[in-house]
């Protein structure tokens, strides 16, 4: 969340479409052979890749008689790709030679380089697959508007995927009824012959049945679990189907509405937009967050929270007017919330020492307030993963594990009608299926609150990702997505609610629940670089609440007709805007099934 009124585009994103994560290519394993068709395009055409622009030329060309040529133009990066059956536990190794400026190479989730060659030039890396893989896309792309590339003699050497004579792969599962301890579930049959299936969670095997359905039972209420069937016979075992993810009943209600409002409200400090007093906060929003709780220092977790200066804020409140505000709210059945860190509150809990102030402090604000719960807005330099840090559901750095701690320790005091939100960039979200930090080759923030969010799924109220002040993100349909239209709120929460692969790690991040998923956007030109006019917000949200107006995308997670609301930065750029974003979407947030 900025508190400067000038549009910017993140410096994290900078860094984004700079980052190389070439590794060094091992010894062939054995049986290796180039699994790519076409590797050359010397059958005169792209058969067998698929390209956004791709075109087969005759010069200039490496070897043979063709070569790949592609046009990364405005939004269009010239990508073209393969995908490819391998073996799990395997390492392959890829190559291509290329020129242009700048040629990509990489593998979907996996490690990527690039170069920029007057002349061919070859990229190597290699990439070893996950104890459940049996498919992998390697791919090659431009910049956005830096003009054609060649590529020419492309490879992806190891061993072949499949196993002759074991049955296809199931059709994809779909949940059936849910209880607060079982999910069911349901698969279309395998072609060949078939023994049975397996269902697994992760690489758990949670049944094994000779039918097309089973119940999964023994769970604990309001958790999710995401699932992937494979086939099996006596020739072996048939490659998983895609993950499908459900959720147990027995959530407790902490209150909102199936649909909220969600909003910012400069309460200790000004901005551009002006200061608002709480009382004056219209009724339309359901959660008001407190902007912001900061720390003493960086590392200190000493959070410190207070009203605007009168120098700053010459209409600001009295305390007591304040909290009687907040009152007002509440008795409504609004929550109010303190959030902490934002663009200026850099918040790193490096220690026990700084953790357990951390908790002391923030609760101290809530207690003073009498505040309904917090909103983790940490965003800079907060969080980041240490090389080697590479399985999010058991993390390993100090900043990431105190975090989870303390926030722990505050849901256990206050109960279990404590709310709990978040707001992270995508850049420490999502780039999470391209680039994870600890996993290294890049900057070791990407996907950094991958394991605070999995570890509080359970506690966490609402996922709001800031869909703003953001660079060009890869979704599950292996296509970059750009902000400020609806494909981009789409593609990006899709991936929230669907779960995704974490890059390099072999672990996948599961889904979370529909009701904990919101998105975040500029409430208006000035208060965020990516602002999304209301008529593109609304249609992101048909597609995802009701599988409507998508435009093409597929949803890998499924319609979510509980799809919690949106999430905006702020309620005072709102109302400095007329109250575009509140008149618009209020209304039809509460118009939704």
């Amino acid at each position: 969340m900025s508190r400067s009124a000038v549009r910017r585009l993140s410096a994290l994103f900078t860094a984004f479409a700079l980052i190389v994560s070439a590794l060094v290519a091992g010894a062939a394993p054995a049986g290796a052979a180039n699994l790519l068709s076409n590797p050359g395009f010397e059958t005169g055409s792209t058969s067998g890749w698929t390209c956004q622009s791709g075109t087969v030329v005759s010069s200039p060309v490496r070897t043979g008689s063709h070569a790949l040529a592609s046009t990364a133009t405005g939004q269009d990066i010239g990508k073209c790709a393969q995908t490819v059956s391998v073996v799990p536990n395997t390492t392959y190794a890829v190559s291509a030679w290329v020129r242009g400026n700048p040629v990509y190479l990489g593998i979907t989730g996996g490690p990527s380089t690039w170069t920029a060659a007057t002349n061919y030039a070859e990229l190597k890396l290699s990439f070893t697959t996950s104890a459940n893989q049996t498919s992998a896309e390697l791919y090659l792309h431009g910049w956005y508007g830096a003009g054609t590339y060649n590529a020419d003699d492309i490879s992806l050497d190891g061993p072949g995927g499949g196993n002759p004579g074991a049955p296809g792969a199931p059709g994809n599962p779909t949940v059936g009824a849910v209880t607060n301890s079982s999910i069911a579930l349901s698969w279309g049959a395998s072609a060949g012959t078939v023994t049975g299936y397996r269902v697994y969670e992760g690489n758990t095997v949670r049944a094994t049945v000779t039918g097309t359905s089973t119940t999964i039972t023994g769970l604990a209420a309001c958790s999710t679990h995401s699932y992937s069937v494979a086939a099996y016979n006596t020739a072996g075992e048939s490659a998983k189907t895609t993950q499908v993810s459900g959720t147990t009943t027995g959530c407790t209600s902490v209150g909102l509405p199936k649909h909220a409002l969600i909003g910012y409200l400069h309460a200790s400090f000004a901005n551009g937009s002006g200061y608002l007093r709480m009382a004056d906060v219209p009724d339309a929003w359901d959660i008001i967050n407190l902007a912001f709780g900061e720390p003493t220092s960086v590392t200190s977790g000493d959070i410190r929270f207070r009203q605007c200066p009168a120098a700053e804020c010459p209409n600001v409140e009295s305390e007591a007017d304040f909290i009687a505000g907040i009152r007002a709210k509440q008795a409504k059945g609004k929550k109010v919330l303190i959030s902490i860190g934002g663009q200026n509150g850099q918040v790193q809990l490096t220690s026990a020492g700084a953790r357990d102030a951390f908790v002391n402090s923030v609760s101290a604000i809530i207690d003073k307030y009498g505040l309904d719960g917090l909103d983790i807005d940490f965003e800079g330099h907060s969080l980041y993963l240490n090389a080697g840090d590479t399985d999010f559901r058991n993390p390993t750095t100090p900043v990431i594990v105190n975090l989870i701690s303390a926030l722990r320790t505050l849901k256990n005091k206050y109960g279990s009608r404590f709310v709990l939100t978040m707001a992270p960039e995508t850049f420490f979200v999502q780039v999470g299926y391209q680039f994870y930090g600890g996993a290294g080759g890049g900057d070791n923030r990407t996907g950094s609150y991958l394991p605070v969010i999995h570890a509080m799924r359970d506690a966490l109220t609402v996922l709001h990702v800031q869909d703003y002040n953001s660079g060009p993100v890869m979704g599950l349909d292996n296509q970059y997505h750009n902000m400020g239209g609806a494909d981009f709120h789409i593609a990006m929460t899709d991936m929230i609610k669907a779960g995704f692969p974490v890059a390099r790690t072999g672990h996948t991040f599961p889904g979370l629940r529909e009701d904990q998923i919101a998105f975040g956007l500029p409430a208006a030109v000035s208060a965020g670089n990516g602002y999304t006019p209301p008529a593109q917000v609304q249609a992101a949200v048909n597609c995802l609440a009701r599988n409507q107006s998508c435009g093409g995308y597929t949803l890998r997670g499924g319609a979510s007709p509980s799809f919690r609301g949106l999430m905006t930065w702020s309620i005072n750029w709102d109302r400095y805007y007329n109250w575009e974003f509140q008149n618009n979407h209020e209304p039809f947030l509460n118009a939704l099934p």
